[in-house]
């Protein structure tokens, strides 16, 4: 596979070695070994599969307590996929990095913890499957809005998202519980 750092190092690109033939193809979506000489040392607890319409727009969302590392991948259609550094600490701190990921391309994003995670569908639909290194606590999610001018996230959609009633009322980054 080949791993390919972001404007934010820590948010990497994951191009796995794909074997194709005329009866389909093959690959490691996740093989540990592999990972961690990526640096990418995770335990993986839950796996999420999510199916959603063009220009639905999920995020920007974290756990303060709880983090989770995810590991996002396509498999139906493509997604916009991105991540904001919400560590207080970081040089990076509110600087976003924005990819594209299909079924087609079978590429993945490794978004560890300390990062607000989100996307926007760019496809007719997209099924989206990500792994997560702690459990689901809504307790302890939070939302920082999609649109916040402070971030700048260029979203590349034509109009108005399709949003959940908890993401329209996402929290401006400046005043949102963020990691120090």
């Amino acid at each position: 596979m080949k791993v390919t750092p972001t404007r934010l190092p820590e948010v990497l690109l994951i191009e796995p070695k794909v074997f194709g033939d005329a009866r389909g193809f093959f690959f490691e979506s996740w093989n540990e070994r592999e990972f961690e000489r990526a640096g990418i040392r995770a335990r993986f607890v839950q796996d999420n599969h999510s199916r959603s319409e063009k220009s639905v727009l999920r995020g920007l969302h974290y756990q303060i307590e709880r983090p989770q590392g995810k590991l996002i991948r396509v498999v139906y259609g493509e997604i916009f996929d991105v991540a904001v550094d919400i560590r207080r600490s970081s040089p990076n701190f509110g600087r976003w990095e924005g990819l594209s990921l299909s079924a087609q391309s079978k590429s993945a994003l490794w978004v560890p913890v300390g990062f607000a995670h989100g996307f926007c569908v760019v496809s007719d639909f997209a099924e989206v499957l990500y792994k997560t290194t702690d459990f689901y606590a809504p307790e302890h999610e939070r939302c920082i809005a999609w649109n916040d001018p402070g971030i700048g996230v260029e979203w590349p959609l034509s109009g108005a998202p399709l949003l959940s009633a908890k993401d329209a009322k996402g929290s401006l980054l400046r005043s949102a519980e963020v990691f120090p």
